[in-house]
């Protein structure tokens, strides 16, 4: 598939010495929503903020659409458009008239049947004539939003788009998001809120440390690495592990009464296993009365990969 951002051995370096990027290699296909993930501190903002030209590399080159960021800043830069994590702006402009400056300053005509869509699509329509500084916390993330889609950006970031905000604004905002990848746009979105990744992207990429340690498939991914955890109760306690289960990842709890059973890897979504060994169990004469199985989380097989980075 076409990428339509490719990052070739980026570093930054900041004055005090500190390596914020080292070697960063990455290519975001045109059309995909993909998640980059990272603890704080990461490197996460700093790699948006070159990749939008607002921080300057050490080294290494960014392409976004067909044009290097730094040689043809002006029309790299023009086909972005970023949601920052901060809600600064002018607070004393109206809404209408700070989002169709945004537009101005990428040097695009007057759209205003364009800004009254994406008013309308985040709930601001009714807000057009307010002073940014009267509105909620919400609907100031909401005016951040519109700015960034003022210009028509073939490539959109959100950098923690919904960090404190509400449930209806958040509901929105992922339903926006589905509509602007059906009209062709690029999403690259962080986010602590791991199970939005889950639900939402295409692609997982995670950084720490300032390395991108993993990109991949989000279903190959929770495959690969995911994990089921099967809890069978017994009707009556035993003393060890039946012998039809050797060779299993199965634990016994102190009290005889409970077994678990743990799958990994590409097996892990799969039933197979798991149906084998209670069959085994049955034959071999264990009674058991409930089973409940659980499958990793995006969530869970991150804070795996990031825990086991030295």
């Amino acid at each position: 598939m076409e990428s339509i951002v490719a990052v070739s051995n980026l570093e930054k370096t900041y004055a005090s010495g500190f390596r914020a990027l080292k070697s960063i290699n990455l290519e975001i296909r045109k059309g995909e929503i993909f998640a980059l993930l990272g603890p704080n501190g990461a490197g996460k903002t700093t790699l948006i903020g070159v990749i939008c030209g607002l921080v300057r590399p050490t080294a290494g080159t960014v392409v976004a659409d067909g044009h290097d960021i730094s040689k043809d800043y002006r029309a790299a830069r023009a086909t972005i458009g970023l949601v920052p994590q901060e809600t600064a702006t002018d607070m004393f402009e109206k809404v209408w008239d700070t989002v169709s400056f945004s537009r101005g300053l990428f040097g695009f005509p007057p759209d205003p049947a364009h800004i009254e869509r994406v008013l309308r699509d985040l709930s601001l329509w009714d807000k057009r004539d307010s002073k940014i500084a009267a509105l909620s916390g919400g609907m100031k993330r909401r005016v951040l939003i519109a700015k960034a889609l003022a210009h028509e950006p073939r490539i959109l970031f959100l950098d923690e788009p919904t960090a404190g905000v509400d449930v209806e604004l958040r509901r929105d905002m992922w339903a926006m998001v589905r509509r602007l990848r059906e009209q062709g746009v690029t999403i690259i979105l962080t986010t602590h809120y791991i199970e939005e990744a889950e639900e939402m992207a295409d692609r997982i990429g995670v950084i720490n440390k300032g390395e991108i340690i993993l990109v991949e498939e989000k279903q190959a991914l929770m495959r690969r690495l995911g994990k089921t955890k099967v809890t069978i109760g017994l009707k009556q306690p035993i003393a060890s592990p039946p012998a039809a289960a050797r060779g299993a990842q199965l634990a016994l709890s102190p009290d005889g009464l409970t077994l678990t059973f743990t799958q990994s890897g590409e097996g892990a979504d799969e039933d197979g296993g798991v149906a084998e060994l209670l069959k085994q169990l049955a034959a071999d004469g264990v009674d058991f009365k409930s089973i409940n199985t659980e499958r990793s989380s995006l969530e869970d097989i991150f804070v795996d990969l990031v825990g086991n980075v030295p």
